[in-house]
């Protein structure tokens, strides 16, 4: 019989100051709103056409920096499970800018 065991999913880190929530929610900001304003943007300035394919090449974009950041910051056990833009925003900041001030809750 294998003794393999099954680890529990870690919570998510909480932050304690406020300049490390504000910059997970400027991350989560960026992760989830991006894709459009840069799309809008191009749209503005170009054709339509031109919009749909900025909208198709930033998406890819946006999806290897979305998984850039929880590679990066997530722990190797917890990587199996799926994440938002506001859990890889707080594990981001909670490991790579604010690693001092953060308690799991």
């Amino acid at each position: 019989m294998d003794k393999n065991t099954i680890e529990l999913r870690e919570p998510t880190p909480t932050l304690q100051s406020k300049k490390c929530k504000l910059l997970a929610n400027i991350l989560t900001l960026f992760l989830q709103t991006a894709l459009y304003l840069i799309t809008a943007i191009s749209w503005y300035f170009y054709d339509y056409f031109i919009a749909l394919l900025t909208l198709v090449l930033s998406f890819i974009v946006m999806g290897i920096i979305r998984s850039k950041l929880r590679n990066s910051s997530i722990p190797l056990s917890q990587r199996e499970y799926q994440y938002t833009d506001k859990e890889i925003a707080l594990w981001y900041v909670a490991k790579e800018i604010c690693f001092e001030q953060t308690s799991n809750s």
